[in-house]
Protein backbone atom coordinates (compact mmCIF):
# COMPACT_ATOMS: atom_id res chain seq x y z
CA UNK A 1 0.00 0.00 0.00
CA UNK A 2 2.65 2.56 0.59
CA UNK A 3 4.53 1.82 -2.38
CA UNK A 4 1.38 2.53 -4.58
CA UNK A 5 0.82 5.94 -2.44
CA UNK A 6 4.80 6.51 -2.78
CA UNK A 7 4.41 6.18 -6.67
CA UNK A 8 1.18 8.23 -6.75
CA UNK A 9 2.88 11.19 -4.96
CA UNK A 10 6.36 10.44 -7.49
CA UNK A 11 3.85 11.23 -10.25
CA UNK A 12 3.10 14.36 -8.97
CA UNK A 13 7.06 15.29 -8.77
CA UNK A 14 7.20 13.92 -12.36
CA UNK A 15 4.21 16.15 -13.76
CA UNK A 16 5.77 18.87 -11.71
CA UNK A 17 9.28 18.46 -13.50
CA UNK A 18 8.01 18.50 -16.70
CA UNK A 19 6.05 21.60 -15.94
CA UNK A 20 9.32 23.20 -15.00
CA UNK A 21 11.16 21.61 -17.86
CA UNK A 22 8.59 23.49 -20.09
CA UNK A 23 9.33 27.04 -18.33
CA UNK A 24 12.77 26.56 -18.93
CA UNK A 25 13.41 25.13 -22.79
CA UNK A 26 9.78 26.37 -24.30
CA UNK A 27 9.55 29.36 -25.55
CA UNK A 28 5.90 29.18 -26.58
CA UNK A 29 4.67 27.75 -23.15
CA UNK A 30 6.55 30.75 -21.60
CA UNK A 31 4.56 33.17 -23.73
CA UNK A 32 1.10 31.18 -22.67
CA UNK A 33 2.07 31.91 -18.81
CA UNK A 34 2.59 35.85 -19.45
CA UNK A 35 -0.85 35.66 -21.66
CA UNK A 36 -2.53 33.43 -18.65
CA UNK A 37 -1.42 36.61 -16.25
CA UNK A 38 -2.15 39.30 -18.29
CA UNK A 39 -6.15 37.27 -18.81
CA UNK A 40 -6.55 37.06 -15.20
CA UNK A 41 -5.11 40.71 -14.49
CA UNK A 42 -7.91 42.33 -16.90
CA UNK A 43 -10.94 39.71 -15.40
CA UNK A 44 -9.93 41.06 -12.05
CA UNK A 45 -9.64 44.57 -13.35
CA UNK A 46 -13.04 43.72 -14.75
CA UNK A 47 -14.25 42.50 -11.74
CA UNK A 48 -15.56 39.69 -14.07
CA UNK A 49 -18.46 37.39 -11.59
CA UNK A 50 -16.73 33.77 -11.13
CA UNK A 51 -18.32 31.90 -13.56
CA UNK A 52 -16.58 33.73 -16.06
CA UNK A 53 -13.13 33.29 -14.60
CA UNK A 54 -13.52 29.78 -13.88
CA UNK A 55 -13.89 29.85 -17.76
CA UNK A 56 -11.38 31.90 -18.63
CA UNK A 57 -9.38 29.47 -15.75
CA UNK A 58 -11.00 26.91 -17.38
CA UNK A 59 -9.54 28.01 -21.25
CA UNK A 60 -6.37 29.43 -20.21
CA UNK A 61 -5.22 25.75 -17.93
CA UNK A 62 -6.67 23.87 -21.39
CA UNK A 63 -4.04 26.03 -23.32
CA UNK A 64 -1.16 25.28 -21.02
CA UNK A 65 -1.94 21.41 -21.07
CA UNK A 66 -2.24 21.80 -25.12
CA UNK A 67 1.00 23.54 -24.95
CA UNK A 68 2.36 20.85 -23.33
CA UNK A 69 1.34 17.85 -24.80
CA UNK A 70 2.37 19.70 -28.43
CA UNK A 71 5.83 19.99 -26.68
CA UNK A 72 6.25 16.41 -25.38
CA UNK A 73 4.72 15.05 -28.87
CA UNK A 74 8.17 17.15 -30.62
CA UNK A 75 10.36 15.48 -28.18
CA UNK A 76 9.09 12.08 -28.77
CA UNK A 77 9.16 12.43 -32.56
CA UNK A 78 12.25 14.39 -32.99
CA UNK A 79 15.58 11.82 -33.63
CA UNK A 80 18.87 13.06 -33.40
CA UNK A 81 19.72 12.39 -37.04
CA UNK A 82 18.67 13.78 -40.08
CA UNK A 83 16.03 11.38 -41.44
CA UNK A 84 12.82 13.09 -40.55
CA UNK A 85 9.86 10.69 -41.04
CA UNK A 86 6.82 11.81 -42.65
CA UNK A 87 4.60 10.43 -39.64
CA UNK A 88 6.75 12.38 -37.12
CA UNK A 89 6.09 15.87 -39.19
CA UNK A 90 2.32 14.77 -39.89
CA UNK A 91 2.21 13.92 -35.28
CA UNK A 92 4.27 17.40 -35.13
CA UNK A 93 1.99 19.52 -37.40
CA UNK A 94 -0.93 17.77 -35.65
CA UNK A 95 -0.11 18.61 -32.64
CA UNK A 96 0.49 22.10 -33.31
CA UNK A 97 -2.57 22.23 -34.93
CA UNK A 98 -4.22 21.34 -31.74
CA UNK A 99 -2.70 24.17 -30.00
CA UNK A 100 -3.66 26.51 -32.82
CA UNK A 101 -7.35 25.48 -32.34
CA UNK A 102 -7.46 25.40 -28.59
CA UNK A 103 -5.87 29.21 -28.89
CA UNK A 104 -8.38 30.38 -31.60
CA UNK A 105 -10.93 28.99 -29.12
CA UNK A 106 -9.55 30.15 -25.99
CA UNK A 107 -9.49 33.80 -27.50
CA UNK A 108 -13.12 33.68 -28.71
CA UNK A 109 -13.98 33.19 -24.68
CA UNK A 110 -11.46 35.95 -24.18
CA UNK A 111 -13.33 38.31 -26.38
CA UNK A 112 -17.27 37.23 -25.62
CA UNK A 113 -15.90 38.05 -22.28
CA UNK A 114 -13.78 40.79 -21.98
CA UNK A 115 -13.99 42.71 -25.37
CA UNK A 116 -17.30 44.48 -24.69
CA UNK A 117 -17.12 47.97 -24.95
CA UNK A 118 -18.07 49.39 -21.58
CA UNK A 119 -15.57 46.41 -20.26
CA UNK A 120 -12.57 47.89 -22.54
CA UNK A 121 -13.10 51.46 -21.49
CA UNK A 122 -12.99 50.11 -17.84
CA UNK A 123 -10.19 48.38 -18.02
CA UNK A 124 -8.07 51.40 -20.02
CA UNK A 125 -9.29 53.92 -17.04
CA UNK A 126 -8.13 51.20 -14.62
CA UNK A 127 -4.72 50.56 -16.11
CA UNK A 128 -4.03 54.37 -16.98
CA UNK A 129 -5.53 55.49 -13.20
CA UNK A 130 -2.02 56.91 -12.39
CA UNK A 131 1.42 57.28 -14.11
CA UNK A 132 2.52 54.43 -11.49
CA UNK A 133 0.13 52.11 -13.09
CA UNK A 134 1.20 52.82 -16.06
CA UNK A 135 4.81 52.26 -14.81
CA UNK A 136 3.74 48.94 -13.57
CA UNK A 137 2.08 48.04 -16.75
CA UNK A 138 5.38 49.24 -19.17
CA UNK A 139 7.55 47.17 -16.43
CA UNK A 140 5.52 44.26 -16.60
CA UNK A 141 5.55 43.93 -20.35
CA UNK A 142 9.25 44.38 -19.65
CA UNK A 143 9.61 41.61 -17.49
CA UNK A 144 7.52 39.32 -19.72
CA UNK A 145 9.66 39.86 -22.94
CA UNK A 146 12.81 38.63 -20.86
CA UNK A 147 11.11 35.93 -19.19
CA UNK A 148 9.49 34.82 -23.21
CA UNK A 149 12.75 35.36 -25.11
CA UNK A 150 15.26 35.69 -22.93
CA UNK A 151 14.77 33.06 -20.29
CA UNK A 152 17.36 30.49 -20.09
CA UNK A 153 18.68 31.92 -23.13
CA UNK A 154 22.30 31.24 -22.64
CA UNK A 155 21.55 27.66 -20.95
CA UNK A 156 20.17 26.30 -24.31
CA UNK A 157 22.86 27.91 -26.73
CA UNK A 158 25.20 26.09 -24.64
CA UNK A 159 23.47 23.06 -24.78
CA UNK A 160 22.53 23.70 -29.08
CA UNK A 161 26.69 24.08 -29.32
CA UNK A 162 27.09 20.79 -27.56
CA UNK A 163 24.93 18.81 -30.08
CA UNK A 164 26.26 20.50 -32.66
Amino acid sequence: MKSDLARFGRGFVYAWNGICAAVREERNFRFHLCAAVYVFAAAWLAELDRQSVALLALCVFSMLGMELMNSAVERAVDKPDTTHWWSAGAAKDMAAGGVLATAVGTVVVGVCLLGRAETLRLLWARVTASPACILCWCVSLAAAYWFIFRFCKKENTNAEHKTQ
